[in-house]
C-alpha cells in the first residue's frame, strides 16, 4: 500500500508482522496479527491504524498508552460485535506515536478525514463551512464571502451554516456601513459609481465619494457589529441622525434613518435569541432507529450565525457520546472552535479534547453541559432541532425506500438501488463540451460525489452526444475498473440513469460491453412527444419501453433525478463557457505573466492587436523587454 507520509515530527511505523492468506474475516488470524505487533509497541500516546489484506485502512484509533489500548483488541469476547467484525479483517497494523495525548486527538481526526475507515464514525457532511472576509490588504478593506483556506490577509468571521447565512449578513454590511464587495481591479478601473452606490449599498471608494478616514470609521464599526456590539452601533447611528436633524440636513438624517431600520430589521430576524452569550458552539444529539442526528447552532457575538444538521456515518453500535466527540474532532479539522462549546452529555476524552481544541484555536476553549439559564435554553432548542431533523430524516427515508422498491420492481432490479448514477452532457454546437453525474440513493443526493467530464478526447467529435457519452462512461467505468476491480467500495452502481433515448442507451451499452461490465443495468429517460415533462420514455437495452402514469410518485422522483443531472451538467457547462470568454490568446504564450500581459494589453489595448502588432512596435512597450517582444512575435508569426 503507499503511504501518505505524515507530518515529520510524527514516528510512522509499518508493522512487520503480516499474517498472509485467505482475506476473508478470520478472528484467530485478525487477533494472531495485533499480538504480532504488540511485542514493539511502546507505553506512550499515538495513533494507530487497522489494514486488512489489501493494505485498505479498516480503522484508526488514538490511545494514551498504545500498548494497552491495542492489548483491549485480542480479548475478542469483551468487544462488541461491531469491533469483533473489525479484528477478524485485521492483518497488519500502522502505528505512529506522538509527544501528547491531545496531539494524537488531532492526528486521529487528520486520518480519518484521509482514510475514510469503514469502522469509524464519519462526519459525511465534509463540506467547509463559509466564512466573512474583511480583507485589510487594500486602503479601502473588501467585505466578501470565503471558503477554504484562511491564506488572504483580514479578519474572518464565522462558521455560517450556510451559504444563504452569509448571504443575509453581507447584505446587511452592505446596508448598514455602505462597504465594498467589488474585486480590486473593478475597484480600480471605475470612472463612476456602481449600482450599488445608487442602491445605497456602496459608499463609492472607488470615485472618492468618501475619503479613507471616513471608510475606516465604517469599517470598524462593521467589526463592532459582527463583534457582537450591535447595540453600541446602534446607540451611534441614532445620535448621528438626531445630529444631521438638528443640523437641518434631512437627506443624511434620512440615510442614517434606513441604516437604523436595516440594524433593527436584521436583529428581530435572528430566530434564536442567544443575548449574552457571546461566542459559543452549541451540539445536541438525538438517536433513533439506528440513525444519528447531531444538530449544531454557531454563535458569535450573541448573534445567531445559523444552525446545521450532522448525519454521521458508521454509528450502529457506538456508544452515543462516542459518535459525538467524533463528530466534534472532525468538525474543527478545518474549522476554528468558539471560546465555549455547550454540549448535552459528557464523554471519556472531554479533557484531552478540550486541550487539542485549545492547542489549535491558540487560546482557552470550554466544554461546558449548562444545566440553567439562557445556554440550557439554548441547548434546549438545539436538542428539539436534532430530534425534529431526524424525524425528517426518517420520514424521507421510508419515503424514498418505498420509491426504490417501485424502481426495482418497475425496472426488474434484483433489489432495490442503493446508488444511482444519472449522466448527461452539455454544449453549444459542440463547444465547451462537459458531461456530469450526479448521484442519488436511499439517503438522497450524495453531493459529495457528483463528478464533472470534460470532454477532451481527439477522437470525440465536438456536439456528438453518442460519442460524448461514450468518453464520460469510458472514463468513469476505467476508473472504476482501476480502483475497485472487486466491487468493495460501495462505489460501483446500481442503476444507470441515461439523458436520452435508444441512441444513448446503446452508446453506453457498447462502452460498458468493451470492458467487460454485464451486471449494471442501464436505462435512458427522454420526454417522449413534444417533449412534454410528464410524458416521459424509458428506454431500456433490449429494446422495450415504458411510460410511468403522469401522477406517479415514481415517475415525479424520476423527474427530480433528470432535472438535478439537467441544473448540475449546465451549471458546468456555464463555469467553463464563462472562463473560455475570460482568457486571452497572451495566456498561451510563453513566459508572459498577469504583468507582461498588463502591459501588452495597456499599450496596445487588445490581444489581437498585440498578435497583429510589428516587432519593431513590440520592441516599445513599456515593461517588455527586447527578447520578451521577439518571443511574442514568433509565437504569433512562426512562419518567419
Amino acid at each position: 500500500m503507499t503511504e501518505t507520509p505524515p507530518p515529520d515530527r510524527f514516528n510512522e511505523e509499518r508493522s512487520a508482522y503480516t499474517v498472509r492468506g485467505s482475506d476473508k474475516p478470520d478472528l484467530d488470524a485478525g487477533v494472531a496479527a495485533i499480538r504480532g505487533v504488540l511485542k514493539t509497541l511502546p507505553l506512550r500516546p499515538g495513533v494507530y491504524r487497522m489494514h486488512n489484506l489489501k493494505g485498505d485502512v479498516l480503522y484508526v484509533g488514538k490511545a494514551r498508552a498504545l500498548k494497552n489500548r491495542v492489548t483491549n483488541y485480542t480479548q475478542v469476547t469483551r468487544l462488541p460485535k461491531r469491533l469483533q467484525r473489525m479484528v477478524s479483517q485485521t492483518r497488519s497494523m500502522t502505528i505512529i506515536t506522538t509527544d501528547s495525548e491531545s496531539e494524537a486527538l488531532l492526528l486521529e481526526a487528520q486520518l480519518i478525514k484521509r482514510y475514510r475507515p469503514p469502522y469509524n464514525v464519519l462526519l459525511r457532511d465534509d463540506k467547509s463551512f463559509p466564512f466573512i472576509l474583511l480583507r485589510e490588504d487594500h486602503p479601502f478593506p473588501r467585505v466578501q464571502k470565503h471558503r477554504g483556506a484562511r491564506k488572504a490577509k483580514g479578519q474572518y468571521y464565522g462558521p455560517f451554516a450556510s451559504a444563504g447565512s452569509v448571504t443575509r449578513t453581507l447584505n446587511a454590511l452592505q446596508k448598514l456601513f455602505l462597504l465594498r464587495s467589488c474585486t480590486d481591479s473593478f475597484f480600480a478601473n471605475r470612472s463612476r459609481p456602481c449600482l450599488l452606490h445608487q442602491i445605497k449599498r456602496c459608499s463609492a471608494p472607488c470615485v472618492d465619494r468618501i475619503g479613507e478616514a471616513e471608510y475606516a470609521e465604517l469599517v470598524a464599526d462593521a467589526k463592532a457589529f459582527l463583534g457582537g456590539k450591535s447595540i453600541a452601533v446602534q446607540a451611534k447611528l441614532g445620535a448621528a441622525m438626531q445630529a444631521a436633524s438638528d443640523a437641518m440636513d434631512f437627506e443624511m438624517a434620512a440615510v442614517f434613518r434606513d441604516r437604523l431600520r436595516a440594524l433593527t430589521f436584521i436583529q428581530g430576524a435572528q430566530g434564536i435569541n442567544a443575548s449574552g452569550v457571546g461566542d459559543a458552539d452549541i451540539f445536541a444529539l438525538y438517536a433513533k432507529a439506528g440513525l444519528v442526528c447531531v444538530q449544531a447552532f454557531f454563535i458569535r457575538g450573541g448573534q445567531n450565525w445559523g444552525h446545521h444538521s450532522f448525519f454521521p456515518a458508521h454509528v450502529a453500535e457506538v456508544p452515543d457520546a462516542e459518535v459525538l466527540e467524533s463528530v466534534l474532532v472532525q468538525f474543527y479539522q478545518d474549522v476554528p472552535p468558539a471560546r465555549l462549546i455547550l454540549l448535552d452529555r459528557t464523554f471519556e476524552d472531554e479533557e484531552t479534547l478540550c486541550q487539542a481544541l485549545s492547542e489549535r484555536a491558540g487560546r482557552k476553549v470550554t466544554l461546558k453541559i449548562p444545566q440553567r439559564g439562557e445556554q440550557k435554553r439554548l441547548l434546549d432548542q438545539a436538542t428539539r432541532n436534532a430530534e425534529e431533523a431526524l424525524e425528517r430524516r426518517l420520514a424521507e427515508s421510508t419515503t424514498t425506500g418505498k420509491l426504490l422498491t417501485d424502481l426495482a420492481e418497475t425496472f426488474d432490479l434484483d433489489r432495490p438501488p442503493q446508488r444511482i448514477e444519472v449522466y448527461d452532457n452539455s454544449h453549444i454546437m459542440g463547444t465547451n463540451a462537459v458531461g456530469a453525474m450526479i448521484v442519488a440513493g436511499p439517503e438522497g443526493f450524495r453531493k459529495n460525489a457528483y463528478r464533472k467530464f470534460n470532454i477532451k478526447r481527439s477522437e470525440t467529435t465536438p456536439g456528438d452526444d453518442f460519442a460524448m457519452m461514450r468518453e464520460m462512461l469510458g472514463r468513469r467505468f476505467g476508473r472504476l475498473e482501476k480502483d475497485d476491480p472487486d466491487r468493495q467500495s460501495g462505489e460501483w452502481p446500481d442503476l444507470l440513469l441515461i439523458d436520452g433515448g435508444k441512441g444513448q442507451v446503446s452508446a453506453v451499452c457498447g462502452v460498458l460491453e468493451e470492458m467487460g461490465v454485464h451486471d449494471v443495468p442501464v436505462v435512458g429517460v427522454s420526454k417522449g412527444p413534444d417533449r412534454h415533462a410528464g410524458r416521459e420514455h424509458f428506454h431500456f437495452p433490449d429494446g422495450r419501453e415504458i411510460t410511468l402514469p403522469p401522477n406517479s410518485a415514481l415517475l415525479f422522483y424520476l423527474q427530480r433525478l433528470r432535472d438535478e443531472s439537467h441544473r448540475f451538467v449546465i451549471g458546468a457547462h456555464r463555469t467553463k463557457r464563462a472562463k473560455t470568454m475570460t482568457t486571452s490568446p497572451l495566456d498561451e504564450v510563453p513566459g508572459i505573466g498577469p504583468s507582461r500581459k498588463k502591459a501588452l494589453l495597456m499599450h496596445f489595448g487588445t490581444a489581437r492587436a498585440v498578435r497583429e502588432a510589428a516587432l519593431v512596435d513590440l520592441e516599445k512597450t513599456p515593461g517588455v523587454s527586447t527578447a520578451m517582444a521577439r518571443s511574442v512575435y514568433e509565437y504569433f508569426h512562426p512562419e518567419g
